[in-house]
């Protein structure tokens, strides 16, 4: 900062800027156990020594999703280390920090009067400490709990479908500089996929103008954690989903260092991609050096400068192909052997000379990748014992592979993509059910995917519990929505049905009237068919001029609708809620029905008049092609039982109306003319009365 100005110190921002510092990998190893806490010791130590404002880390500061105690123990120490003095704090945060960090607390971490916090940590998460359980709650948690990290990024899922999330900026001030910091924790790729490309699924709150400061003012930053690079472009996030408002994007997740800032093309921002300060995968991208960036901000302009990581453990990866070198023997073993280590020896060397002194130098880690394509493989643990205290991973320093040339580039490009193996197994098994053309049908794929990460890299135990639990509630309120759209489907065909049979009938209906009266209101719409059949039967018969020959082919007619009565019977009763008093009085008229119309079978005015007196009322059913008379006042006492037996009372009752049948088939389907039967009916049928 000595060729700087104090102008231009009072007006610069200054961010350290780390990613995917993986504490706690390979805690149980002896030799790489310390090698993620050291890299994150420098990378404190520097942020002192460069008197930054205040470090960002791009996700991934923890290995597991639930660290270890010792681990976390760790972590803690080295922040209170290098982030709890009495410095003081240059920047100011200006946006509402309840929105910003979702914590109980609600404010950055150097406002709290009871700390005294010189170096300020913001960090989002990554996939390998994001939030999990009921709580959703993150190892960062923890860290932003005791104080010491300002925890933000953490997306609350809203809507339906894929969802939708909303990206509030922290806006920091430090002089003329005013930065809107935008934070993204990892959401699976996916589903963020998905989300980009559906209209307003991801929000971006854009900071207002202030005193002093247009928007156009604000440098607009961004961190997130996904899959940049992949050959399957659903599972990775295309810098050109995001806004072009943006000027810097950190991106974190990918272990490759690309510290550099490049521009996209088009897009007017530059991406910076620091990598891991720890080697977690033996590829190719791990092997080159590692860095973090120290990036500094003045009105809209930055200038990144490159800082590599010292303690980093060295890593030495080459690759040979077998077939291509000549002093090594296809038949003989040994020869394979003798190449090998003399590989391996060189690699060594070529890791000691890089040591600037006997104290910084470590085991290096060596990994040989072998193209055995005709020849005989080895045994891998037995060809690395001898490398014991020599490498730190004698057990994994050949890794054997079967590429043709045409695939050899191939492979190299997937090489860079394997930087997280545990995600190339997560896609095997979405890859199998699609391959194999499987259709799950009790658990969908995706659900029991997320269940299978969770319980493998978060330890969750309850994952595949409540993958089941959550999919058997959706089945069943999917079952319940089912029942009650049909059951109100059936409720308004039935109350159009029996709205249309209140059009017909005259006749009121009242809780105190009997079942017998109230039958005789059904639509005569449901009626239509067994009327048509009626009335063609009438018409066959009316010839020969026999009345009670037409009411005997009416109620064959009738009859064949037999079933139908009781479905009558039962949607009045289900409509209109009856009372069992009131069934039971209906039983009743139906006996007295039967036995004056076994009584008076052909007797035409005497089983009219007992009809009167029991209250029943007949309709005469007549249909010209597509219309029936929609006079029905005919009350039936009974629908359930109807069969043979009620036929002598139908005949009996329907002899007095054989003359209106007559004349009402006769007529043409006018209007007017159904309007005056209707009347007619009405008038000469009285209202039913309580027996």
């Amino acid at each position: 900062m000595g060729d700087l100005s104090r102008d231009d110190i009072a007006n610069t921002l200054r961010i350290l800027v780390a990613t995917d510092c993986h504490l706690g990998y390979m805690e149980k190893d002896e030799i790489r156990r310390h090698d993620s806490f050291q890299a994150f010791e420098e990378i404190c130590s520097i942020a002192e020594q460069k008197k930054v404002d205040f470090v960002l880390l791009g996700g991934d500061l923890f290995h597991e999703n639930k660290p270890s105690r010792s681990t976390l123990v760790k972590a803690i120490e080295i922040l209170r280390r290098h982030c709890l003095n009495d410095q003081p704090v240059q920047f100011q945060v200006v946006s509402d920090q309840t929105v910003n960090f979702a914590n109980v607390f609600g404010h950055v971490n150097y406002e709290d009067p009871h700390f005294n916090v010189g170096l300020p940590v913001f960090s989002i998460h990554g996939n390998h400490d994001d939030p999990a359980g009921v709580d959703n709650l993150s190892a960062v948690d923890i860290l932003s709990a005791c104080n010491l990290v300002n925890y933000f990024g953490k997306m609350a899922l809203e809507g339906s479908g894929v969802g939708q999330i909303t990206l509030y900026p922290i806006l920091v001030r430090k002089g003329s500089t005013a930065v809107a910091l935008y934070g993204l924790g990892n959401i699976r790729d996916e589903r963020l996929n998905r989300m980009f490309q559906t209209p307003h699924a991801v929000q971006w709150m854009r900071p207002e103008a202030q005193e002093g400061c247009l928007v156009s003012d604000w440098f607009n930053m961004l961190v997130l954690h996904q899959n940049r690079v992949k050959t399957n472009p659903k599972n990775a996030i295309s810098e050109h989903f995001l806004p072009r408002f943006l000027d810097f994007i950190v991106w974190g997740h990918e272990h490759e260092c690309l510290v550099d800032p490049q521009e996209v093309p088009g897009m007017g921002f530059h991406i910076t991609q620091p990598g891991s300060s720890v080697a977690t995968s033996l590829i190719d991208g791990e092997s080159k050096p590692k860095h973090v960036l120290l990036l500094e901000i003045k009105g809209n302009q930055y200038r990144p400068t490159k800082i590599p990581l010292t303690s980093v453990r060295p890593f030495e990866y080459t690759e040979i192909v077998l077939k291509d070198e000549s002093d090594i023997d296809p038949n003989d073993q040994n020869s394979i052997l003798e190449h090998l280590d003399k590989v391996v020896r060189n690699l060594i060397e070529k890791s000691s000379k890089k040591a600037v002194s006997i104290s910084e130098l470590k085991l290096p880690l060596v990994r040989i990748k072998v193209d055995y394509s005709g020849f005989m493989t080895i045994n891998p643990q037995r060809f690395g014992q001898k490398y014991v205290g020599k490498v730190a991973n004698p057990q994994d320093i050949l890794i054997f592979s079967k590429a043709s040339k045409k695939r050899r580039n191939e492979a190299k490009f997937d090489d860079t993509e394997r930087l997280r193996p545990e995600e190339l197994n997560q896609q095997n098994i979405e890859a199998l059910v699609a391959e194999n053309n499987l259709k799950m049908e009790i658990l969908p794929v995706n659900d029991l995917d997320v269940a299978l990460h969770n319980f493998v890299n978060k330890d969750d135990k309850m994952a595949f519990y409540a993958c089941v639990k959550y999919n058997l509630q959706e089945t069943r309120e999917r079952v319940k929505e089912r029942s009650v759209r049909s059951t109100d489907a059936a409720q308004s065909i039935e109350d159009f049905r029996t709205t249309s049979a209140g059009v017909g009938s005259a006749v009121s209906f009242s809780d105190e009237e009997d079942v017998a009266q109230i039958s005789g209101s059904t639509s005569t719409t449901r009626g239509r068919k067994g009327s048509r059949v009626g009335s063609k039967s009438s018409l066959d018969v009316s010839e020969t001029g026999k009345g009670k020959t037409l009411a005997r082919g009416r109620g064959r007619g009738r009859g064949r609708g037999r079933g139908s009565s009781n479905l009558k019977q039962m949607t009045l009763d289900a409509t209109l809620g009856f009372r069992q008093s009131q069934r039971s009085a209906s039983v009743a008229a139906t006996a007295a029905v039967r036995s004056i119309a076994v009584e008076d079978e052909n007797v035409d005015s005497a089983s009219s008049e007992d009809s009167k007196k029991l209250g029943i009322n007949e309709v005469a059913d007549s249909s010209n092609d597509d219309e029936s008379i929609q006079g029905k006042g005919r009350k039936r006492a009974a629908g359930r039982g109807r069969g043979r037996g009620a036929t002598p009372s139908k005949r009996g009752r329907k002899s007095e109306n054989s003359a209106l049948q007559r004349m009402l088939m006769s007529k043409d389907d006018d209007e007017d003319d159904d309007e005056d039967v209707t009347k007619r009916l009405n008038k000469s049928q009285p209202r039913v009365g309580d027996f």
